[in-house]
């Protein structure tokens, strides 16, 4: 099943995430070379800066997409105010069908 990450950052973090962006990169590559990330990305303000991320994961069930996103480094350093998880459904344009 998919599970979309909707992480929201806190106010005044960007250097935090800036900071942290290799280890995130590096976490989401081991996702991706495991076939667990399915596309992932940042939210950005009107000057263009991140303010979150959106990553969609396969998991086996939330509890599972939960250990997921407690597990990235953007997370464990408290980059995030929020994390909503959502399962999600790929109808448009599924990479099945491209």
């Amino acid at each position: 099943m998919l599970f979309a990450l909707i992480c929201t950052d806190k106010p005044d973090h960007l250097q935090v995430r800036l900071d942290t962006r290799p280890d995130h990169v590096a976490y989401l590559e081991g996702l991706n070379a495991k076939g667990a990330l399915k596309f992932a990305g940042p939210f950005l303000d009107g000057a263009g800066k991140p303010t979150g991320s959106l990553v969609v994961v396969e998991a086996a069930d939330r509890a599972a997409a939960a250990l997921i996103a407690e597990a990235d480094p953007y997370a464990r350093v408290g980059l995030f105010d929020a994390v909503e998880i959502k399962a999600w459904n790929w109808v448009f344009n599924p990479p099945q069908e491209a």
